[in-house]
């Protein structure tokens, strides 16, 4: 495995990848690395010829300036783990090596980017496109994998795609959760040990809020209910949780408007950790 720093490394490598036909796959990370990483990492080993794993804490898109002081940067252990899951190269530059400049392209990523996450971090998902569009650009992968949990940025990733006339597929992988159902993310490392105990409860509401659904009850109703029940939860406190339809990511108010199934997404806060999940509610007879 090859550790990268520069972006002329990183075209030199994948061009040569390309010169000899060999198929790639991108796995873009911000690192502290979990098994729902590896997930991706492992997926993208076994549909290509070459893994390219990248590392990078992108400030454009933190909003909240203690959440960018905060995010767990574990560098050494990532690569170690990216060493044993058979990786190929990992792109770990440095913040001047992305932006020499300040990047101050806006991307016009209409309706998928402006609720829920869009609406609560402005800007959020203009950094991501800005990030996700210089590795595409300089990766030129075959296949670039996004974690199912952040079903909201893929959407964005799509259109950010579509406008830059990115070729390469888009593959969307499964939500990776822990024995007792909390979705893994980098951000759980953050949770005090009475706060990773109650955390599960978010899933556990998302789980009941598709039997809700599946009782007959109707779209506000199931909301109304599953707030109520992460809220009981002391220590948890919702931001939002929304029905939306899974293309657009608009919310839905009647489940016919999603007739081949909605998602519902939830953030919530477990102390001042912000976490964030989903679940398919399948489509109503």
């Amino acid at each position: 495995m090859e550790i990268i720093r520069t972006v002329e490394q990183l075209r030199s490598a994948v061009s040569q990848a390309r010169e000899a036909a060999r198929t790639i796959g991108l796995v873009p990370t911000m690192g502290a690395l979990h098994d729902g990483h590896l997930s991706l990492v492992e997926r993208a080993r076994k549909e290509n010829d070459v893994v390219v794993v990248s590392i990078f804490v992108n400030p454009t898109q933190f909003n909240n300036p203690d959440d960018l002081r905060t995010y767990p940067r574990t560098e050494q252990a990532d690569c170690a783990l990216l060493e044993k899951a058979g990786v190929d190269y990992v792109f770990a530059p440095s913040v001047d090596e992305i932006y020499p400049e300040p990047d101050t392209r806006v991307f016009d990523l209409g309706p998928v980017a402006e609720v829920m996450e869009g609406a609560m971090r402005p800007g959020h998902f203009n950094g991501v496109a800005q990030i996700v569009s210089k590795l595409f650009a300089w990766a030129s992968p075959t296949r670039a994998y996004f974690g199912h949990k952040d079903i909201q940025q893929i959407a964005v990733i799509r259109r950010m795609a579509a406008l830059e006339g990115f070729a390469g597929e888009i593959v969307p992988c499964p939500i990776k959760r822990e024995d007792d159902g909390l979705a893994m993310s980098s951000r759980n490392t953050r949770l005090t040990p009475a706060q990773r105990a109650i955390a599960p409860a978010i899933y556990r509401a998302l789980r009941a809020a598709v039997g809700i659904a599946q009782e007959g009850k109707s779209v506000q109703e199931t909301i109304d209910a599953t707030v109520a029940s992460v809220n009981a939860v002391d220590g948890l406190e919702t931001e939002y949780f929304q029905i939306v339809h899974p293309d657009t990511m608009q919310p839905i108010a009647e489940w016919a408007e999603a007739p081949q199934g909605a998602i519902g997404c939830i953030t919530v806060y477990c102390g001042e950790v912000r976490l964030i999940d989903n679940i398919t509610f399948p489509a109503q007879s």
